[in-house]
Formats: structure tokens, C-alpha cells, sequence
């Protein structure tokens, strides 16, 4: 948390502001004084925005905030590493919003794994009209999502998250199941 920062200077001491019927007066240097201590982690705050606005160097709190604010698909229990490349990733997830790569990016970015995404959509070209439609009558998209220890809150997150990142006129189903372990040697 930000706050006050014992012995933290200000940037801008407002003792050498003062007009100079003040500066040699010890009353109104000590009151400004008191007032650069007050004043200093606001004005470091303002030297530093930038640095906020960064998700690698924001502070963690910050960053949560900011999650919310660029539209970031967090549900607060990630790890920190996670978070601040969800923030740093939401711009690009928008623009790719609705493709396949986009739903793949946001679920990855979501749970560290590659989700495995089947759907019933294809594409083809041919020179003569009226031939046969690429891929399945009906729509749909099935992601399923192997965790090492899934628990019963993630089928839900999976679900918010395809709801979200599909493509708007897609039917879905979601899947959360055990990854496989490898037996140790």
C-alpha cells in the first residue's frame, strides 16, 4: 500500500518557493516543512505515473485496479506473473476477440495451460458455384482445459471466459479435467 514514507524528500521542496521576506524565517520554513513531508508521496507518485500505467512495474494492487480498467479476464486468485501479463495482453485479446487464437490466448492467459478447442467452422474455395459447404450443419465449439489439480470453481472460470471470448453466435460446451502426470523415473 501507498502512503506516507519516513524520510522520503519531496521533489519540490516549497521552502525555496517562498518569496524571500521568507526564506530566512524559521517559523515558515519548519511549517513548510511540514507540508513537503505531507506533499512528498503524492508528488512521487506523480514523478512515477508512467511506471503505474506498466504492468510489469506497477504495484500488484495497481495492477489489479487496472485489470478492471482495460477489461483484463481476471477473477483476483491469479498469480502475480499471470496478472500483470493478462493487463499487459488485454489490448491485443480485444482486438482478436471472437477468433480462435483470441479464445486461445485468453484461456491460456487465464489458467497457464494451452486449451484444446474443436469447433464445426471450416473454409474452402472452389471455381464451381453451388459446391459442398465447408464444415458441420451445426455450429459449435467445445474447449476443454487440462489442469494438473482442477477444482470445482473452474469449470465455472472456463465457462465465464468462453462465454465471453467466443464468437457471438457460437453455441459452446466447456470441459475442465486432470492433466495426465507423467510417471517419475
Amino acid at each position: 500500500m501507498r502512503g506516507s514514507v519516513d524520510g522520503l524528500g519531496s521533489s519540490v521542496p516549497i521552502g525555496g518557493m517562498l518569496p524571500a521576506v521568507f526564506a530566512d524565517d524559521d517559523l515558515a520554513q519548519r511549517f513548510v516543512a511540514g507540508l513537503d513531508e505531507v506533499m512528498a508521496p503524492v508528488l512521487n507518485v506523480l514523478d512515477c505515473l508512467p511506471a503505474y500505467f506498466d504492468p510489469g512495474l506497477a504495484p500488484v494492487d495497481f495492477t489489479r485496479w487496472l485489470a478492471g480498467w482495460v477489461g483484463a479476464e481476471t477473477d483476483g486468485t491469479e498469480p502475480e506473473p499471470r496478472l500483470r501479463a493478462a493487463v499487459a495482453a488485454a489490448a491485443y485479446l480485444h482486438r482478436v476477440r471472437g477468433t480462435r487464437r483470441g479464445l486461445s490466448e485468453t484461456v491460456r492467459l487465464a489458467f497457464g495451460v494451452e486449451p484444446e478447442i474443436s469447433e464445426s467452422g471450416g473454409a474452402a474455395w472452389s471455381a464451381r458455384p453451388l459446391g459442398p459447404v465447408p464444415g458441420e450443419p451445426r455450429p459449435h465449439l467445445h474447449v476443454t482445459v487440462r489442469l494438473p489439480d482442477p477444482g470445482p470453481a473452474d469449470e465455472h472460470r472456463l465457462d465465464t471466459i468462453v462465454a465471453a471470448a467466443r464468437p457471438a453466435h457460437m453455441p459452446y460446451s466447456v470441459k475442465v479435467t486432470a492433466a495426465e502426470r507423467i510417471p517419475e523415473r
